[in-house]
């Protein structure tokens, strides 16, 4: 069974790292975390928190009438999806050219490409 995708906007991206940096955590909470980079309200927030997890990308607990927020979903499970979506758009799903597009136009430093040679001749010796 395929992983589930999470396709995020940028504001979901930025109240997403803000819970997972607080969690669990109130809306409040997220809002002054934001407030100086962003400068949203924090009806604003809520707004788009409440969405999230509609969308499923977080979760609630209610004490009293507090109500906490977590992710329901994992930074790596997010990373994932936006890379997959990346690939399918810009390389049709074509995982080559995405990575000689990168080696092309990255800029990497003769450690890092060690390393991910390292990280390739280990991928081999598994299979």
């Amino acid at each position: 069974m395929a992983a589930k995708e999470h396709e995020l906007t940028q504001a979901e991206w930025e109240i997403i790292a803000a819970v997972w940096e607080h969690q669990p955590c109130a809306a409040p909470t997220v809002q002054e975390a934001l407030e100086k980079k962003k400068g949203w309200s924090y009806s604003t927030v809520k707004t788009l928190m409440d969405r999230m997890v509609k969308k499923g990308l977080l979760k609630t607990e209610r004490i009293r009438n507090l109500i906490l927020y977590r992710s329901a979903v994992s930074r790596p499970q997010v990373q994932r999806s936006e890379i997959m979506r990346t690939l399918k758009r810009a390389f049709d799903g074509a995982m080559t050219p995405m990575m000689q597009f990168m080696l092309d136009n990255g800029k990497l430093t003769r450690s890092e490409l060690e390393e991910l040679e390292k990280m390739i001749q280990q991928k081999k010796n598994r299979k």
